[in-house]
């Protein structure tokens, strides 16, 4: 049987209304079945069943109960069950986990992911017990926890710079087009880049030197006279020193730039095994690793703010801070954890 003046739009995937629920106890006193509601209705027989299932109840005609579906009791016990449909917030339930992670952000400027990932890795805390990463954030901004969104993490920020090429731009070294393509798999140590991080604009204050193994992201963070190739070269050569006979198994390639303070770097292959090569023109992305990192030491040290005015302790701070920041990219390992059994590697052979 057809019914040519239905128009009832399909709420596929959709909870009945009152309105269709009023239809239902209509088409059933007339007689309909099931199955001819739900095709009026446009609804799958099964979701009819389960209403007149749960809407019926019993009547007194005439001095006998008689069983009948009633719109009105069906759409109760329907906004009663949606009352309990809800999950509680777990946030209650994961007490511990939720004054760690606040402890961990506030002090030690952990990430929620690093939060997550890092009480998996070290068995300080059950599935259970936690809640994943993207509800820890959801927690952060209905106000659940006691950090705020501006206590987090610098997020990534989409440059607006317009771009510009500049023609025949010096280069200072082999290309790193002549790079070995197995380096950009991260699959062997000793693999750095190289970088400065500047404060002030002013010539006359100290730059940080930052170099970061591409495969266990550990870095070094030195603090230099200022940005020139002289004192790069300079504490080059203390780390060379430190590292003595291992320092080209250590160090077996270093990725830099092409500006001024790098312009001595290549005579590093005169005195070691180590192999030196230089990204292309205003391409810092070829040295992300490097790059990312020193987006973590702005954290601590804003742009403009003189590096003079921060001492060995606080650089150090901030060097042992990222080395041991747990990592998603490292299944939540530590840069300093992976750094050391490498070198673990080395010594031993």
């Amino acid at each position: 049987m057809e019914y040519p003046n239905n128009n009832t739009q399909s709420r596929k995937n959709k909870h009945l209304n009152l309105e269709e629920r009023i239809m239902i106890e209509i088409r059933l006193k007339d007689g309909f079945s099931p199955y001819k509601i739900a095709k009026e209705l446009e609804r799958p027989i099964t979701t009819i069943l389960n209403e007149i299932h749960r809407g019926t109840t019993t009547q007194i005609k005439q001095g006998k109960p008689v069983e009948m579906y009633l719109a009105d009791t069906g759409e109760a016990i329907y906004r009663k069950h949606r009352l309990n449909s809800c999950r509680v917030f777990k946030r209650l339930e994961c007490c511990k986990f939720i004054n760690f992670v606040v402890d961990k952000i506030k002090n030690s400027s952990w990430s929620p992911d690093a939060c997550v990932g890092n009480s998996l890795e070290t068995g300080l805390f059950k599935r259970s017990e936690i809640v994943c990463t993207k509800t820890l954030y959801n927690y952060i901004d209905l106000g659940l926890l006691s950090v705020k969104n501006i206590d987090l993490p610098i997020k990534l920020r989409r440059n607006t710079k317009p771009s510009t090429v500049i023609k025949h731009k010096k280069n200072l070294g082999k290309s790193i087009e002549e790079r070995p393509d197995a380096i950009n798999k991260r699959e062997e140590f000793g693999h750095w880049e190289i970088d400065t991080v500047i404060g002030e604009k002013a010539g006359n204050d100290c730059v940080l030197l930052t170099i970061v193994e591409r495969k266990t992201r550990n870095a070094i963070v030195r603090s230099i006279a200022g940005k020139t190739a002289s004192a790069v070269m300079s504490e080059l050569k203390h780390i060379s020193n430190l590292y003595g006979e291992q320092f080209s198994q250590v160090f077996k390639t270093i990725t830099g730039d092409n500006g001024s303070e790098f312009a001595d770097l290549s005579t590093l292959e005169n005195d070691s095994d180590t192999k030196v090569y230089f990204t292309h023109p205003y391409s810092s992305f070829e040295k992300g690793t490097n790059e990312r990192h020193n987006g973590l030491i702005r954290r601590f040290i804003p742009k403009g703010n003189r590096m003079s005015d921060y001492n060995a302790s606080d650089i150090s701070f901030i060097e042992e801070w990222m080395n041991t920041l747990p990592r998603r990219i490292l299944k939540y390992k530590t840069p300093e954890d992976l750094f050391e059994a490498e070198l673990d590697i080395i010594y031993a052979a």
